[in-house]
């Protein structure tokens, strides 16, 4: 079973990833409100919550979300829907949805190995989009 210490590793390492890939030009476009806002100002928001292990990491479950949207609004999770359905199709939102009802145990090591993967993955994206925050 992972140590709470290694998922908040985890969290960090994949949400940091998430907020850049959905970064343009230094922005990013809330997926739940479609407001265009600062990548300072960006969450790392869950579709399906992240207390579900078994999505809590899926890159198609989590997207750059404002923090009104995310922390104030419940994830607006109607606008958030509407989102998903557009971007990934129905079907894969019902996939989604049943992926969340599979059980989830990670371990330390697991995530140790993510944690790094999600390293590498976030500074490839780094040197091209983090020019433009600068």
């Amino acid at each position: 079973m992972a140590s709470s210490k290694m998922i908040k590793k985890m969290d960090y390492a994949f949400k940091r990833y998430i907020r850049l890939r959905d970064t343009k030009d230094g922005y990013f476009k809330c997926c739940s409100c479609g407001q265009l806002k600062p990548y300072a100002l960006a969450d790392g928001g869950h579709f399906i919550n992240c207390r579900w292990m078994s999505v809590r990491w899926n890159e198609t479950n989590v997207h750059a979300q404002c923090s009104s949207c995310n922390r104030f609004d419940e994830g607006n999770s109607a606008g958030y829907a509407i989102f998903m359905i557009n971007k990934y199709g129905q079907k894969h939102v019902d996939y989604l949805l049943a992926l969340k009802n599979q059980t989830a145990k990670w371990t330390d090591f697991e995530l140790d190995i993510l944690v790094k993967e999600y390293r590498v993955k976030y500074k490839a994206l780094e040197s091209n989009k983090l020019q433009c925050l600068t």
